[in-house]
Order: C-alpha cells, then sequence, then structure tokens
C-alpha cells in the first residue's frame, strides 16, 4: 500500500520555524502599525496644543502691545452757548478735549482730529492732577511731540454752529513708546491705526 509521502523531520522543522517567522513578522507588523497611530493621534494632539499655546501667546502679545495704549485717557465734551431760561446751556459752539496719559512711558505725536478735516483751534498742556478741573494749562503748540507719565493736555476746536460741533467728534492719535500709532474716537474705541503710505 502506498501512503503519503509526509516528508522528513527537517522539512518540518523548516515549515514549523517558517510559519513562525511569518507569524512573528505579522506581530511585528501590526505592532509597528498600532505605534504609527499612536504617534500621528500623538503628534495632532501636539499639533492642536501647539497651536493652542501659539493663539494664547498671540493675544498675550497683542494684550502688552495695547496695555500702554489702553492707558491713555480721553475725555470729549461739547462747550460753550449760550444758556436757556432754566440756565441750561445750548447751541454748544465748540469742543473741548483733555487726554492724560496714565501710563508709565511717553506717548509721542499726539494730536486731535474734529471730523475728518478740522484741527485743533488751541492747545495747552495741563497738569495731570486738574485733567477733570478747571485748570487752564499753558499754551503749546500742535501735534504735541512728547507727552510724559501723568502728563494731560487740553484741546479746544475752533468755533463752529452747534450742527457742526454735533457732526465733528474728536478722534485723538498719538504714538505709544514702541512707536506703534493709535487712534482713540470720543466713544472710546481704540483702534492701531494702520501705517501711513511710504512716499
Amino acid at each position: 500500500m502506498s501512503g503519503i509521502d509526509w516528508g522528513d523531520a527537517p522539512t518540518w522543522l523548516g515549515a514549523v520555524f517558517a510559519a513562525g517567522a511569518a507569524w512573528a513578522a505579522w506581530r511585528t507588523l501590526a505592532s509597528q502599525r498600532a505605534q504609527i497611530r499612536e504617534q500621528r493621534q500623538f503628534i495632532g494632539e501636539q499639533s492642536a496644543n501647539l497651536a493652542l499655546e501659539r493663539e494664547e501667546l498671540r493675544a498675550a502679545a497683542a494684550a502688552r502691545r495695547e496695555a500702554q495704549a489702553k492707558c491713555v485717557q480721553m475725555n470729549a465734551r461739547k462747550a460753550g452757548g449760550l444758556p436757556n431760561l432754566d440756565g441750561q446751556i445750548f447751541n454748544h459752539d465748540h469742543w473741548e478735549v483733555r487726554v492724560r496719559n496714565s501710563s508709565d512711558a511717553p506717548i509721542h505725536d499726539v494730536d486731535i482730529r474734529f471730523g475728518t478735516a478740522y484741527l485743533p483751534g488751541e492747545v495747552f498742556e495741563i497738569p495731570g492732577v486738574a485733567f477733570e478741573g478747571p485748570n487752564p494749562g499753558e499754551r503749546t503748540s500742535r501735534p504735541v511731540h512728547l507727552l510724559g507719565p501723568g502728563r494731560a493736555l487740553r484741546f479746544l476746536s475752533q468755533r463752529w454752529s452747534s450742527t457742526v460741533v454735533h457732526n465733528n467728534r474728536p478722534t485723538l492719535s498719538f504714538n505709544d513708546n514702541a512707536g506703534v500709532r493709535w487712534t482713540l474716537d470720543s466713544r472710546g474705541k481704540l483702534e492701531e491705526a494702520p501705517p501711513e503710505p511710504q512716499a
């Protein structure tokens, strides 16, 4: 009776070792795929963390950049005009704008515009403690090239009709100590001014 030739022992041992090597290679590949998945997930998480950290650093830099500009105060009020029978003033004929540098560094090239075209009629340097008070101050020229810490200015517009006064609200402009140009309007909106075009 002829039987199936099952081969000899070395062939069987070779087959067993080959199967074991194939299984080990498959396990190694599966393990490497799992490691690659974990690394990709880790890299994705790290990228997200880095993006958040970059955004926080950008926000902190912007806050530092705005810190001095936010310490500049402007108080604008309509002034002048005639009293009515009740003693209330109406038909205001000019703006009075007080500016104080409450930061710990000077600001530069301080100026006011009323509306888009009108410049101040008079500028006075006043003590910082007189920001709210009646101190008329000492006349100076505009723009004010340097306003030190704690110092204040008083700007007066020209005299106009009450309609022109109403339609030409003041906007302050100045450079912070780092050279960044800012504008502050009479409603308290602070913005970094776009760079002026180079000639």
